[in-house]
């Protein structure tokens, strides 16, 4: 299997890590990809990006009250 960040998988591909990454396990190697999306377009104003590692997604909520959704993300 393949070691990464201290936990061992088997060989075959990783739908998922703790780190929520995508990776392919082999005898020769581990290659990852980053299953998160790296650039956002949002009101940095009135509104933050939150990290669910559980769901590897980002949650943009309002500053004021984060029970409420900002609307306007969009995220690559």
């Amino acid at each position: 299997g393949c070691v990464l960040d201290g936990k061992l998988y088997p060989f075959g591909e990783i739908e998922k890590t703790e780190n929520c990454l995508r990776c392919s396990c082999s005898q020769k190697e581990l290659d990852c990809c980053s299953l998160l999306p790296t650039g956002f377009s949002y009101d940095k104003e009135a509104c933050e990006v939150i990290l669910n590692m559980e769901t590897c997604d980002y949650e943009v909520v309002q500053k004021k009250d984060s029970l409420k959704k900002c609307i306007g993300f969009s995220a690559v």
